[in-house]
């Protein structure tokens, strides 16, 4: 048996193509149209493991697939090797953020790590939002500041249009002419993590984010 191998942001990613497929089947498009954005997902799909092995593209490959049972039936069986973010202790997020002696903490227990492609939780009593994620197979995380946005927006983490809070934080980059130089950047992105883990289908710019914000800093 394969070993499990699909990100949660590769798996919504792949539930996004099969939903294009079957949207093309109820409007009743020409089959030629729909066997075009069959083809179209299934090499997106196949894209997004280089590194898979034949029988993971055996499982991956849905060109023979028809029906909506059928398609359900790929997505349940998909679920069955996700990835799960890593396990991490209260501690170790204490130790991630050791200038917040009073750090409110999110419920552990309660998270389903199959569903995450980072971990965020926020502290109204402080106004700030922490961001874990993990950077070249380490866990790192940064603390920001936020504030709710009237009007829904665009997510910079998983681009899609809902509610949003405006969060910045100070980057760890430092210039030796100037040590006292600092840098805010913000962005705009899902107030709640758990709709935001749902549609993210691409990690590129979280990771660039959780980088530039981190600059010299060491990884835990």
């Amino acid at each position: 048996m394969t070993e499990k191998y699909i990100k949660n942001a590769e798996f919504n990613f792949i539930q996004n193509q099969v939903a294009l497929i079957k949207d093309s089947y109820k409007k009743n498009a020409a089959p030629n149209v729909i066997q075009a954005v069959k083809d179209l997902a299934n090499m997106k799909i196949i894209e997004l493991f280089p590194n898979a092995s034949n029988e993971q593209k055996v499982m991956l490959d849905l060109s023979a697939l028809k029906t909506d049972q059928e398609y359900d039936k790929y997505m349940k069986k998909l679920q069955d090797y996700l990835l799960p973010f890593p396990k991490i202790s209260e501690a170790q997020l204490k130790k991630m953020f050791p200038k917040n002696k009073k750090l409110r903490l999110p419920d552990l227990d309660k998270m389903n790590l199959d569903q995450l492609s980072y971990l965020s939780w926020v502290d109204i009593s402080t106004n700030k939002k922490f961001i874990v994620f993990e950077v070249e197979e380490k866990l790192v995380g940064i603390e920001c500041k936020y504030s709710l946005v009237p009007k829904d927006n665009i997510c910079s983490f998983c681009n899609r249009f809902g509610q949003v809070a405006f969060i910045s934080t100070v980057t760890k980059a430092k210039k030796a002419k100037n040590p006292d130089y600092y840098k805010a950047i913000g962005n705009y992105i899902c107030f709640e993590s758990s709709e935001c883990n749902k549609k993210i289908t691409n990690v590129d710019y979280l990771t660039t984010f959780l980088k530039e914000s981190l600059g010299e800093k060491t990884v835990l």
